[in-house]
């Protein structure tokens, strides 16, 4: 597979680049913004890691843009600074599927591009199909559709949505999603929050997931906060 890294830093494209490869993924470097949006209209890229201080368009624009093209299902990464929430939680509003901190472990990295690429790009053999009212969501073929019109999702934002559907009316809390859905044992909430969040504006009234006031989120158990 192929994936795009685009930072500013040559040391991070290099160092970052080395581990992917050793995982044999084929990898793409750019150095700035305008770059970074060429490669992403003409090279056929499986995942992008995005700096978000990248000269402009930045990496939240890019990620605003790749969502509105014609590829919208493209898995991002953000690369943002240590202790920038406010990056990150944009970020995950813009689509993001994903972020990492700088400074970072590249082998951190490099396992959040493989959770990544399995949760986009996962071999599943049999169709397994899952519905709550006019939603509609087969696993197989990673589609989503609300009264039979499809719904454009990113990977994280299918990945939570399969998750709630295949367990309706149980509550779980935020830490028990970021573990569930993103594999972590540790993180910041608010990531939680933004998907669920943007899951409900992209099913619009189809929607049925609940806020437990103090317990978390579930969906159609029928006595939402929100």
């Amino acid at each position: 597979m192929r994936i795009l890294v685009a930072d500013d830093d040559p040391v991070v494209r290099e160092v970052v680049r080395r581990y992917l490869e050793c995982d044999g993924l084929e990898v793409v470097e750019t150095a700035d913004g305008r770059a970074t949006a060429a490669a992403l209209e003409r090279d056929d890229i499986d995942l992008a890691v995005l700096d978000v201080m990248m000269p402009a368009p930045d990496g939240i624009e890019l990620t605003r843009a790749v969502r509105s093209g014609p590829r919208p299902e493209t898995p991002i990464i953000l690369l943002t600074a240590l202790g920038e929430e406010e990056d990150r939680v944009i970020g995950l509003q813009a689509g993001a599927d994903d972020y990492v901190t700088k400074p970072f472990s590249p082998r951190e990295l490099a396992l959040r591009v493989a959770s990544v690429l399995r949760r986009a790009h996962p071999v599943v053999t049999t169709e397994d199909v899952l519905t709550g009212g006019a939603v509609e969501l087969r696993r197989a073929a990673r589609t989503v559709t609300v009264a039979g019109k499809p719904v454009e999702l990113t990977a994280r934002e299918f990945d939570l949505l399969a998750f709630l559907l295949a367990n309706q009316r149980r509550v779980y809390s935020r830490e028990e999603l970021l573990a569930q859905v993103w594999g972590w044992s540790f993180g910041d909430l608010s990531t939680v929050t933004v998907h669920i969040k943007r899951l409900r504006a992209k099913l619009g009234a189809a929607h049925r997931i609940d806020t437990v006031w103090g317990r978390g989120y579930a969906w159609g158990r029928g006595d939402s906060d929100e």
